[in-house]
């Protein structure tokens, strides 16, 4: 399952202006103001570089930038997010996990905030946990990517063994995104799993149609192939994986079939 987590743009901030003529007590609670102003400014635009360098992997640099941030504004929440997903790449789950955490506690509301750590829940294996956080997303009206959080909790179900729960998630998120691709091929595996071949295909066919290309898609597709006798459109998923894929867990598995 590949979380599909959102960000925000961060941007500068803009200065502050003092107004001339206040009172003393008035000067004082603006300066007190600016002050808090510019240390989550300052926030914001380290979290921005940090998220830069992240992008471009350079993952030493990118946490230099985001501890700065989180020592500026300790409470500024997208510092907490791009910061948990960096502990992620470099395997430091407890790091992770208290970021994302701090990430929904700031923000007990946010849509974001809950389906990220609920998407982190479920890699590590607490899915009952997971599926409270995404529950908690969706209830964000102000939530702009639903279908996501739908998307990720039928994967997350389906990782979990519930089946039936995971079809009525992913149909609910295709419901609001027709084309959302996780959606598309977690609801292809469920079908395979219950043995409905030439549905399943059609669901990967549809995955396929939106110009995406991954690993796990390239096998589900060859062994709805093998399993509908299409020997020749599975070898043309597999010659895919291996050249599009070569180090991917997908693709040494059909090493470890072929050499045994």
């Amino acid at each position: 399952m590949r979380p599909e987590r959102t960000f925000i743009t961060l941007a500068l901030g803009a200065s502050m202006t003092l107004l001339g003529g206040c009172s003393a007590t008035g000067v004082g609670a603006v300066k007190s103001e600016s002050a808090a102003t510019q240390k989550t400014d300052a926030a914001r635009v380290h979290t921005e570089l940090g998220q830069k360098y992240l992008q471009q992997g350079q993952l030493e640099t990118a946490l230099e930038k985001l501890t700065s941030a989180l020592e500026y504004d300790p409470n500024y929440v997208d510092a907490h997010t791009v910061i948990a997903v960096l502990y992620e790449k470099i395997n430091d789950p407890a790091k992770a996990e208290e970021h994302y955490k701090k990430a929904t506690d700031l923000k007990p509301k946010g849509g974001n905030e809950a389906n990220n750590y609920a998407t982190f829940l479920c890699k590590v294996g607490r899915y009952d946990q997971s599926q409270a956080y995404f529950d908690r997303a969706l209830e964000d009206p102000f939530y702009k990517t639903p279908a996501v959080a739908l998307a990720n909790s039928g994967a997350c179900l389906l990782k979990a063994g519930k089946r039936d729960e995971a079809e009525a998630a992913l149909r609910k998120a295709l419901e609001l995104r027709p084309n959302q691709g996780e959606a598309l091929i977690q609801l292809a595996s469920v079908l395979y799993e219950k043995g409905e071949y030439f549905k399943a295909r059609a669901f990967v066919q549809r995955f396929e149609a939106n110009g995406e290309s991954r690993p796990d898609a390239l096998l589900l597709g060859r062994n709805i192939e093998l399993r509908l006798g299409n020997g020749r459109a599975a070898g043309d998923y597999t010659r895919k994986l291996m050249q599009a894929f070569p180090e991917s867990e997908q693709a040494r598995s059909l090493n470890v079939q072929s050499q045994s």
